[in-house]
């Protein structure tokens, strides 16, 4: 691939980053991520990784991270943003208030939505830069973190919780999307949603210990799974083995 740089927004639930891609950005959220050492641990394993901090609810702080991602590409355009930042509160629909509900959708979903306005220089850069036809994420592409907790139709793992403003946070960021592929796909850029699975996280695991997944699964079948997105994805809802699912 002639452009590699990826970025990817929010405190991670990820482990580990793939030693093929040339370089990559991993910004961080102040104050939500709780293991700044792993961070540190991952800069040390892989030289190619650059750390950036960025606060999705706080534009100032978003397009600082712009620039300095756009000083580390040296005039290339970025091809992959990857959208992870989200939080979830466990609450019903008795308990539920209007402060979760503000507080949830400003992080995950008006904060994918900014930081997409803000890196969309850079990924239009990238398509026009990019020898290849399509749509693709070698090309650019943005990747929006969900969840299938947020599926109007499936509503998954009900019985374990509610969390209401979460759930309907990802069926908005499902709807962000959609609107997203329908602005970007003239421009060269895919734009696609992802359910990663129910993963054992410190999120999976507040809302169950019986969560299936390991992280290192999860980003396993993701990893897989990108290569292989095109136009006839854009759009869609996945999952981390590359599964449509129903909104």
């Amino acid at each position: 691939m002639k452009h590699s740089s990826r970025p990817r927004t929010g405190p991670s639930c990820w482990t580990g980053w793939p030693t093929r891609w040339r370089s990559g950005w991993l910004t961080w959220e102040s104050g939500m991520w709780r293991k700044p050492h792993e961070l540190k641990y991952l800069a040390s394993k892989h030289p190619n990784l650059v750390i950036i901090l960025l606060d999705v609810t706080n534009l100032a702080s978003i397009e600082a991270a712009v620039a300095r991602v756009e000083e580390n590409l040296k005039g290339s355009g970025l091809n992959l943003l990857i959208n992870n930042a989200a939080i979830l509160r466990l609450t019903t629909l008795e308990s539920e208030t209007r402060e979760n509900m503000s507080v949830v959708y400003t992080t995950n979903v008006t904060g994918p939505l900014l930081v997409s306005q803000a890196f969309l220089p850079l990924l239009k850069k990238a398509a026009q830069q990019s020898t290849q036809k399509g749509l693709s994420c070698s090309r650019a592409a943005i990747v929006n973190m969900s969840s299938e907790a947020g599926s109007i139709k499936n509503l998954l793992i009900w019985d374990f919780g509610h969390f209401i403003s979460y759930r309907c946070s990802k069926a908005a960021l499902n709807m962000l999307t959609k609107c997203q592929s329908l602005c970007y796909a003239e421009q060269g850029i895919l734009t696609i949603t992802f359910h990663p699975g129910w993963v054992k996280t410190d999120m999976g695991s507040s809302i169950s210990d019986q969560a299936p997944l390991t992280p290192d699964e999860s980003v396993r079948g993701i990893l897989n799974t990108l290569p292989m997105l095109s136009e006839k994805d854009n759009g869609a809802f996945v999952d981390w083995k590359g599964n449509h699912l129903p909104w």
